[in-house]
């Protein structure tokens, strides 16, 4: 059912929250970072290209004169670049109370790999911020009441499934069914962190979101990725628009609401509710089966840790030293 036609007016105050949003200069991000500013949140953009988030900055800060506001640099395609930021976050604030982890690539024709040799979509989606969320969780557990938001898709629903004969694509790549694993794992991770954060006493509230189909750079940014012209696809996704679509700023409703609303819950999934779950008010959003397989989800869990070297603590002990 639908939240009763939940708007960003409904976000509750707040003021002093220290947020960081990943891939936040434009699209989804940037519009979760302006309603965050807006209420009064320290919200921290992160992307790879930094004009653009100068950019930003100067747009939130024309909505919101009063915004506590800034930027840095982060390339989820990088493990280096991820330790550089958390390492320099860490330098500067005792915790961290809202961690969205939005950054994303989507369906690019041929396959790409990041600068660690992991498919580009996989490395950038999900293991990136995988590495990210284990080194900012001391400041998540030092935060008040802290959540963590995994950006996944309607895709992951489309024949998905975790291959873990062959998670980078090196054998037979396909665009969509990549970007379907990497939400895929970015759904279960949200799923599996909140299982540990219990187990563990990490004291997180865990969820995952989806924006419908919203219209940003995603849907030719990634298709036109090495190609420099547009996709074949792309005068469908035009035409198709107007009927089936939303805008950036009513697809990053159902990351507010996980963000930020009392009633939003751990473990959950929220996405729009009309056509299809194409676009309409926040509500709870269709999992696939595949995504609450609780031995799936440890195992990519344990991969995951030996692909990027993430440490996870174990115990209150552990992340308080």
């Amino acid at each position: 059912m639908p939240t009763a036609l939940w708007t960003i007016q409904d976000i509750p105050p707040q003021t002093g929250r220290q947020v960081v949003i990943t891939g936040a200069t434009g699209g989804l991000g940037y519009e979760t970072a302006l309603a965050l500013a807006g209420a009064g949140a320290n919200v921290l953009l992160t992307g790879r290209n930094n004009a653009k988030g100068q950019t930003a900055l100067v747009r939130i800060r024309k909505a919101y004169p009063n915004a506590t506001i800034g930027y840095a640099h982060l390339d989820l395609g990088s493990l280096a670049s991820v330790t550089d930021f958390a390492e320099r976050y860490a330098r500067e604030h005792d915790g961290l109370d809202l961690l969205v982890n939005n950054a994303g690539v989507m369906t690019p024709p041929t396959r790409f790999t990041t600068s660690d040799g992991f498919e580009l979509q996989f490395g950038t989606n999900y293991l990136g911020h995988f590495a990210l969320t284990a080194q900012l969780l001391p400041l998540l557990r030092n935060g008040r009441q802290p959540r963590v938001v995994n950006l996944s898709s309607s895709a992951h629903r489309l024949g998905a499934a975790i291959h873990f004969d062959d998670l980078q694509w090196q054998r037979s790549y396909s665009p969509w069914r990549a970007y379907a694993q990497s939400k895929l794992a970015m759904l279960m991770f949200a799923f599996e962190l909140q299982r540990r954060s219990d187990a563990h006493g990490w004291g997180l509230m865990s969820n995952a979101c989806h924006p419908g189909y919203a219209v940003t750079d995603l849907q030719t940014s990634g298709p036109r990725l090495g190609q420099g012209k547009p996709h074949p696809i792309e005068p469908l996704t035009r035409w198709m628009q107007p009927y089936m679509s939303q805008s950036a700023a009513e697809g990053a409703l159902p990351t507010l609401f996980a963000a930020t609303s009392p009633d939003a819950e751990p473990a959950a999934y929220y996405g729009p509710h009309d056509c299809l779950e194409l676009k309409g008010p926040v509500g709870k959003a269709t999992i696939a089966r595949r995504a609450r397989d609780i031995a799936v989800a440890k195992r990519l869990w344990e991969v995951s840790e030996q692909l990027t070297s993430a440490h996870w603590p174990q115990d209150r002990q552990e992340i308080a030293a």
